[in-house]
């Protein structure tokens, strides 16, 4: 029996085997749409993952206000017109999903990487005021290479994104997401405040571990406070920042138990995007070891990514216990069939939606 096609449960959610979608922002939104709200294109990609046979679908950075897009092309879930949008995503994933999928909301502020150009622009940096960009934050006043210096953000400012937090968790339980996910990873506003590397400060956002793990933690109760208590909630963490003197695998375990004592209930495991000067080797399982340790040592389920592209990659993951579960990124782009061909290659019957069952492979994908 597949390891990988295995049920698993969080809390009340019954996810049918242990194969999900990795979130992948699509800078899709606008122009000629509102602000942030998800449109077709985003029913289109989602929903294809969905017939395709994955059983957990997470979308892509939806920002929790707007200053908090990477682009002004990105997606938020800050008002009723964006929640209502992805209302008609979820309602569309639940009905045509192959595997019973399932989906979730990454809710995101991109800190001091928000108003930036989106990858296929042609352009690079931060976009200016002129241009529809904006004055970002972060926990200090640096800026990511290339980009336009950050405010360091205030007291109060801090206790606003926690509560644009709540306040999106609670609009994303209204729209019928099945679960959700805070994005504390790849350089991004939460990640910002854990690393020494980019917080200097000197007050209780700041300091020691514990200064520096505070917003994330906070935003962990006030999301945990307005959800279902059946709903799992889970948290993505970069690991390590792969530089020196950064946050490293060791302070990544004790973060994560810290997240499971406030109600986490699987950490999403990824790497780097703090600093340009990370230095990474990737490769093909590269990240698992860092899922790996996360799950034996904090005793929470994880999720493993990263250039983990074939069936047989991410049954290993699972069946040697490196993670719970595997996110599919890029190769679900290539594929957005890839748990049905993953499937057949491991031997597991998997429903297949019945339009496309003529094209049920009887010998060879």
């Amino acid at each position: 029996m597949s390891a990988l096609f295995q049920p698993l449960t969080l809390r009340s959610l019954e996810l049918s085997h242990r194969g999900w979608v990795s979130p992948m922002c699509q800078y899709s939104c606008g122009p000629d749409g509102a602000e942030g709200v998800p449109n077709d294109w985003h029913l289109m990609h989602l929903g294809s993952f969905a017939a395709g046979g994955a059983a957990l679908i997470l979308t892509e950075a939806a920002a929790v206000n707007a200053a908090g897009r990477i682009s002004p092309r990105d997606a938020g879930l800050y008002n009723d017109a964006q929640a209502e949008a992805w209302a008609r995503i979820n309602t569309f994933v639940h009905r045509y999903g192959a595997a019973d999928a399932k989906i979730g909301v990454q809710l995101a502020h991109a800190g001091r990487k928000a108003s930036t150009y989106w990858p296929f622009s042609g352009q690079r940096g931060s976009v200016p005021e002129s241009e529809g960009g904006w004055t970002t934050v972060g926990p200090s006043a640096s800026a990511f290479d290339g980009y336009a210096e950050p405010a360091a953000m205030t007291e109060e400012q801090i206790q606003d994104v926690i509560a644009d937090f709540a306040a999106a968790a609670r609009r994303a339980v209204e729209a019928g997401f099945d679960t959700m996910e805070i994005h504390g990873a790849h350089g991004y506003l939460l990640h910002q405040f854990q690393s020494p590397l980019i917080n200097t400060r000197t007050d209780a956002w700041g300091g020691d571990e514990a200064g520096r793990n505070r917003l994330t933690l906070a935003v962990v109760d006030a999301v945990r406070n307005v959800i279902p208590d059946a709903m799992p909630l889970l948290l993505r963490i970069s690991a390590t920042d792969w530089a020196e003197n950064g946050i490293d695998i060791a302070a990544s375990v004790r973060l994560a138990s810290e997240a499971r004592e406030h109600g986490v209930d699987l950490i999403d495991v990824s790497s780097g995007g703090a600093v340009a000067h990370q230095e990474i080797k990737p490769g093909p399982g590269y990240q698992t070891g860092f899922s790996a340790r996360i799950r034996r040592e904090s005793g929470i389920p994880t999720g493993t990514v990263g250039l983990l592209t074939s069936a047989g990659q991410a049954e290993h993951a699972v069946a040697t216990a490196q993670a719970d579960g595997v996110f599919i990124a890029r190769a679900a782009l290539r594929d957005p069939h890839w748990w049905l061909r993953a499937a057949f290659e491991l031997g597991h019957d998997l429903n297949w939606p019945p339009q496309y069952e003529r094209a049920i492979p009887r010998h060879t994908f």
